[in-house]
């Protein structure tokens, strides 16, 4: 953040306290929505020990898909060596879209029609100069594998998923814009804090659970500092964010956000602990999930590179390319 606000003349460490984010990842050269995608789905199969072809469906949910015109979704099919006869879409509504995916995915897996199926978040999140979301705007993918819950390698089932959905235009890019357009404040409330608010209320209530019965709690990042207020608002403890908490490193990965939140949380989680996911896509909407582990969670591979910092102009080169 202090890079950012350097070039700016602004006063990095206040802005990175206001926000609660202290650094942010970025696309490497030549790295975009659909290489991340393909390293997550890797990722997850490589995780599982699932066969490809057997994964009949991948859906990849971004606002920064490569091409207007192809399917990143078709690319990691065959980048993954999938069957050919595979479902296969590219989704897009705002942050909520890989969880979008998830839903597709599961529906699918219920109704018999697959026996396995991706569901990918990805994203190189763009950003005007000099504006605010240049500070969290940032780059990352998360890929879910997901088959029936009897299967011998089930993580953690999924017991219930609803969505909220208005026409709230808190955030926008007109077709052939460079960047997106905000609403400034507007993006709180009635945005982000409204919706994420109604679908919580709404996942209680039709579960029948109470905040303090589920053991981990993964909301929308777009910052620090807005799902931190939803969660004390919502009656939900330190303890119980922290797994999942994950922006104050990484920024806002849009569509992979809430999907990576859960990736951390399932390495950490513990058998027959409950999960509560809810994401949020400006435009706007909510989806929410509640999901129970049937065993103890699963550490992932360590990252065999360092981190590896740029400046301010090295990332504005990247993100022009």
């Amino acid at each position: 953040m202090e890079e950012i606000a350097a070039s700016r003349g602004e006063d990095g460490k206040a802005i990175s306290k206001s926000i609660g984010v202290v650094q942010k990842s970025v696309p490497d050269t030549g790295e975009d929505a659909f290489t991340l995608a393909y390293e997550a789905g890797k990722q997850a199969i490589e995780t599982t020990n699932v066969t490809p072809t057997q994964i009949s469906a991948v859906f990849v949910g971004s606002e920064s898909h490569p091409y207007a015109v192809k399917p990143t979704s078709g690319m990691v099919a065959a980048a993954l060596g999938l069957d050919p006869f595979c479902h296969s879409a590219d989704l897009e509504f705002a942050c909520k879209a890989g969880t979008a995916s998830m839903q597709i995915i599961d529906a699918m897996v219920r109704a018999g029609q697959i026996q396995y199926g991706l569901a990918i978040g990805s994203d190189t999140a763009q950003s005007k100069p000099g504006d605010a979301l240049e500070y969290t705007a940032a780059a990352g993918a998360a890929a879910m594998l997901l088959g029936h819950a009897n299967d011998r390698r089930a993580l953690c089932r999924i017991e219930k998923t609803i969505s909220f959905t208005t026409d709230t235009p808190d955030f926008w890019r007109p077709n052939g814009a460079e960047y997106p357009s905000h609403g400034g404040r507007f993006t709180g409330e009635p945005g982000y804090f409204n919706h994420v608010r109604t679908t919580i209320c709404a996942m209680l209530e039709t579960a029948q659970i109470q905040p303090q019965e589920i053991d981990h709690v993964i909301l929308h990042m777009p910052n620090g500092k807005f799902p931190a207020r939803m969660a004390k608002e919502c009656g939900f403890s330190t303890e119980q964010m922290e797994h999942g908490f994950i922006v104050r490193d990484i920024g806002n990965t849009y569509s992979a956000c809430s999907l990576l939140g859960l990736a951390h949380v399932l390495q950490k989680a513990e058998k027959a602990q409950k999960i509560l996911l809810v994401s949020y896509g400006s435009g706007a909407g909510c989806d929410a999930f509640l999901l129970t582990m049937l065993r103890k969670g699963t550490p992932l591979p360590p990252n065999p590179t360092e981190t590896a910092y740029v400046t301010y102009s090295q990332y504005r080169q990247r993100m022009a390319v």
